[in-house]
């Protein structure tokens, strides 16, 4: 099968997942799919009273440089892994 398939199916299985992921697991996810999807961070840093925005955009500020296959790869392995 095909990464693009996988990763469409990955991101649709996310949502059906019987128990909420920690959420170091939801930041990874987060951070995998918007490499995958929109490549390497972009904008500008949420400010300190937005403490949710700015783990969100560190945590994707982490994979920069990522290729968007590789992220690809990554975010179907982490949600295969939660969906045993």
């Amino acid at each position: 099968m095909e990464l693009r398939p996988q990763f469409e199916k990955a991101a649709e299985d996310v949502m059906k997942l019987s128990e909420r992921p920690s959420n170091e697991t939801l930041l990874a996810l987060y951070a995998l799919y918007k490499q995958s999807t929109d490549g390497d961070v972009s904008g500008k840093r949420p400010g300190l009273m937005d403490l949710k925005g700015r783990k969100k955009y560190d945590a994707w500020a982490e994979k920069k440089g990522m290729s968007k296959q590789a992220a690809m790869k990554e975010y179907v392995a982490v949600v295969n892994s939660l969906l045993t």
